[in-house]
Order: C-alpha cells, then structure tokens, then sequence
C-alpha cells in the first residue's frame, strides 16, 4: 500500500482528509467529555460516580491529544464547540436524571457510534499515517471498554432503551458529519 491515503481525483488531497479526521476526533473528544461532566453533576456522588470519572478522565487523555494535534497540524478546529459544550452536558445530564441505566445506555450508544466511526478512519488511513492510526485504534479500544462498562451496569434495561440509543446514535452521526465540515 502506498504512504498516501489511496483517492481518486475529485476526493479530497490527504492532507484536507486527515484534517478533517482531527478536527472532528476533537470536537467528539470534546463533547464525550461533556456528556460524562453532565452525568456526573447528577450521578458524581451515587455509586456510579467512580466508574463516570474513570471514563471522563480517559477522555481527558483523548482530548488532550486531539487538542495537541490541533495546534501540530494546524488543523481548524469546529466552529461548534460551544454548541457541542452545551449539548454534551445536556445530553449526559439529561440521560442521567432518567436513571444510571439511561445514563449507561447513552454511553453505549455514544460509544459504539465511536467504535464504527474510528474503525473507519483507521481503514481509511491505512499506512499512511501509522502514529495517527494508532492513536485511532488505541483510542477505539477505550471506547470499547466504555461500552462494556456500560453494558455491564444495565444499559440495555434503560427505559426505552431502543428508542434511547438510536436517537443518540443518530445524533452522534449527525454530529460527526457537521463537525467534519464546520
């Protein structure tokens, strides 16, 4: 396989594809980060406060190195991150006064929304860029360590945990497709 991200003219050059890649790991970063911050503010002090501050801080981790590659690259990040700040919170804060289940579930579906995604730029970058590959695929398997942790506390016994986690899962995707472009 060639160093480059193998295109066909008319796509994007590597480069604009790669930053498109930062710019929206970042802002996904970002908002994860938030969505535990909301959870907390309502479950911090109950049993799940633990395990909620382990995943926030792993996304702290996440975020820092997005941010870092940000500023490397001299990638633009999303014009959206005030909303990002506000609709992450909001959503974990939200999800969480409907119950630790709820909660969980949000964390699942946020989670494997993630898992796909990563998965797909990984593929994507092939050899071109293996540090960044890496970082992706590390950062996948946390990810999925997320989602196990929520299976594990009864997400799937959320109420309505199927209309839940597909209007999340929809709006991660929506998410992520704005935050490439934006």
């Amino acid at each position: 396989m060639s160093k480059d991200i193998d295109y066909l003219p008319g796509d994007r050059p590597p480069r604009a594809e790669i930053a498109r890649m930062i710019r929206v790991d970042h802002a996904g970063e970002f908002g994860a980060k938030q969505i535990y911050a909301g959870q907390l503010a309502v479950l911090g002090r109950g049993r799940h406060g633990d395990t909620l501050r382990h995943m926030k801080a792993q996304e702290q981790v996440h975020l820092d190195t997005f941010s870092r590659l940000i500023g490397e690259r001299r990638v633009r990040p999303t014009a959206l991150l005030p909303l990002w700040r506000i609709a992450g919170f909001a959503l974990g804060a939200a999800t969480a006064a409907m119950g630790p289940r709820a909660a969980m579930a949000c964390t699942v579906a946020v989670e494997e929304t993630i898992d796909a995604h990563y998965a797909a730029q990984r593929d994507r970058l092939g050899d071109a860029e293996p540090e960044l590959s890496a970082t992706i695929e590390t950062f996948r398997q946390e990810e999925l360590e997320h989602r196990d942790i929520g299976l594990a506390n009864e997400a799937e016994q959320a109420p309505f945990y199927r209309l839940l986690s597909g209007t999340i899962r929809a709006g991660c995707r929506a998410a992520i497709a704005i935050s490439e472009r934006i």
